[in-house]
């Protein structure tokens, strides 16, 4: 049995959700394609996958050796690359997650260098505000923010981000601004759900932590929103210092309370490291390292 051609197979069937797709996929008669995963599952002792007349799905084996079934011919490509000269030409597709907010402003302009210098390479960009499992999900490369948990995964920081209360200058002209985070309860407040409560915020200074009853006469559940709310001159809102840094820049927000910001937390690119990367891994990798250094420290 060829073990590598086996491996595709199984790929080509799972990816396609069937035998008769992968089959077309690889151009091979639907009985070859069945015959090759058997014999797979007979090479292995284990059954990959459970079919029935309506559906496959993976079994918890399956799903293990799917992830290295694909890393292996990952490197096997890579090796080929590598031996006919084309190491440094990337080629392939690549998956990046990234928070909403943050890949659409700046994970979006890395991919479109990495595009132009690389017509090889093809992206499939994930943007969720939840932490998509890299090994399970096929991740290449997730961009992430805040702590992170003993994965076992590599991360690189690229640089830190931190709350902010900010509000525009029309306003802060018409209302007053604020010295100290108690003045805020003589505000009129814009809450982005996905960061803090509607009702208080949360501000450190020299005893601690304390919370601030707040009025929130709007509240959204996008930074998107609260920043063009703010901008739009209807209150003080709170958002991740980069979901308002080119409103920062243009002077159309202003930062307010920055002794009290808590502190900062990390960014960090994640990924796994099983040997060496793949071309198209190590040139987002480079690509992106040196960008999100860049407008992290512009938004500090």
């Amino acid at each position: 049995m060829d073990r590598i051609e086996a491996m595709a197979v199984f790929i080509a069937v799972v990816d396609e959700g069937s035998l008769s797709a992968a089959g077309r996929r690889l151009q091979m008669p639907l009985p070859t394609v069945s015959r090759k995963l058997a014999d797979l599952e007979a090479h292995l002792g284990v059954r990959l996958m459970n079919r029935s007349t309506r559906q496959m799905t993976l079994t918890d084996a399956g799903r293990d050796y799917l992830i290295a079934s694909r890393e292996i011919l990952d490197r096997v490509a890579e090796a080929e690359r590598t031996a006919i000269g084309g190491n440094m030409n990337p080629r392939g597709e690549l998956v990046i997650a990234a928070p909403l907010v943050f890949g659409r402003y700046h994970v979006l302009p890395v991919i479109k260098e990495l595009l132009s210098q690389s017509d090889d390479v093809n992206v499939r960009l994930v943007l969720s505000d939840t932490n998509a499992n890299l090994l399970e999900e096929n991740i290449d490369v997730a961009v992430r923010i805040g702590a992170l948990p003993d994965s076992g995964l590599t991360a690189r920081q690229v640089g830190e981000i931190t709350r902010v209360v900010c509000a525009s200058p029309a306003y802060l002209e018409q209302h007053g601004t604020p010295k100290t985070p108690s003045d805020l309860r003589n505000h009129e407040c814009v809450t982005f759900t996905g960061l803090s409560s509607p009702h208080a915020w949360s501000f450190v200074g020299a005893k601690g932590t304390t919370r601030v009853p707040i009025r929130s006469r709007l509240t959204v559940n996008t930074a998107d929103a609260a920043v063009a709310a703010a901008t739009s001159d209807l209150g003080i809102t709170r958002v991740l210092c980069y979901q308002a840094a080119s409103q920062f820049a243009q002077r159309s927000l202003v930062r307010l309370l920055r002794e009290y910001e808590p502190t900062p937390s990390p960014v960090n690119l994640l990924y796994a490291n099983q040997g060496r990367l793949p071309a198209k891994t190590r040139c987002f990798l480079a690509l992106a390292a040196n960008r999100l250094a860049h407008v992290l420290r512009a938004s500090e």
